[in-house]
């Protein structure tokens, strides 16, 4: 393995380059193959893999610049360099954790995105459904939303019961954290736990006999 004892200034750009190829670049792209197997779509692991190699050749210039050979140590090079790629780092900056469009937004939000398809058959297509501008609720859905809207703030406090109220009608979170003296994270969790109690309190509702009381969040 060679080793470089020389400052950067002393060893010319291609020798590093020789280097990199030679000795870096197969163990990363090996090693990319196969931490990103996941990825179904072969442009985006393409994609990811040239994001490594792109910040490996980075790092190997920034090591070399400091009197060190990173031909020593191509599998740890490689494997920082996938995990970096996986959290969102790129050669040209950082991918923006609020882009809908970004993949590490996506992983870490647990959505995707997907395109609109290029036709519609005779039946219904929800895609193209979900686009028309339809405010009217189905009256089927109103009743049963009167009924079990009431019925579930009764199996709640009175504290929850008007913290869930006025969170309905929109007030801030800090006005009701100081409405009820309590922490606005404090009050960021029960909004959690209020959506998962309504959830519940809705999946065991049997429609047929009528509502009938929940558990208490």
């Amino acid at each position: 393995m060679t080793t470089l004892a020389l400052p950067l200034s002393a060893c010319s750009l291609d020798c590093l380059q020789h280097l990199f190829l030679m000795h870096i670049l197969p163990r990363v792209e090996a090693h990319g193959r196969i931490y990103f197997r996941h990825l179904k779509c072969p442009h985006r692991k393409e994609d990811a893999i040239q994001e490594m190699v792109g910040l490996a050749w980075k790092w190997h210039i920034r090591l070399a610049e400091r009197g060190k050979d990173a031909t020593c140590f191509p599998t740890a090079l490689a494997i920082f360099a996938a995990r970096a790629v996986r959290s969102g780092r790129r050669v040209c900056g950082q991918e923006r954790p609020k882009d809908v469009l970004s993949p590490t937004a996506q992983q870490r939000r647990g959505f995707a995105v997907e395109k609109l398809p290029d036709f519609s058959t005779l039946e219904s297509n929800p895609l193209t459904e979900a686009l028309i501008d339809n405010m009217q609720t189905p009256v089927p859905e109103q009743v049963c939303f009167r009924c079990d809207l009431p019925a579930w703030l009764d199996t709640l406090s009175e504290r929850d019961r008007g913290i869930t109220q006025d969170l309905m009608i929109g007030e801030r979170t800090m006005d009701v954290a100081d409405k009820y003296r309590l922490s606005p994270g404090r009050i960021s969790q029960l909004r959690r736990e209020l959506f998962l109690g309504w959830q519940a309190f809705c999946d065991e509702l049997p429609r047929a006999a009528g509502p009938s009381p929940g558990s208490a969040v």
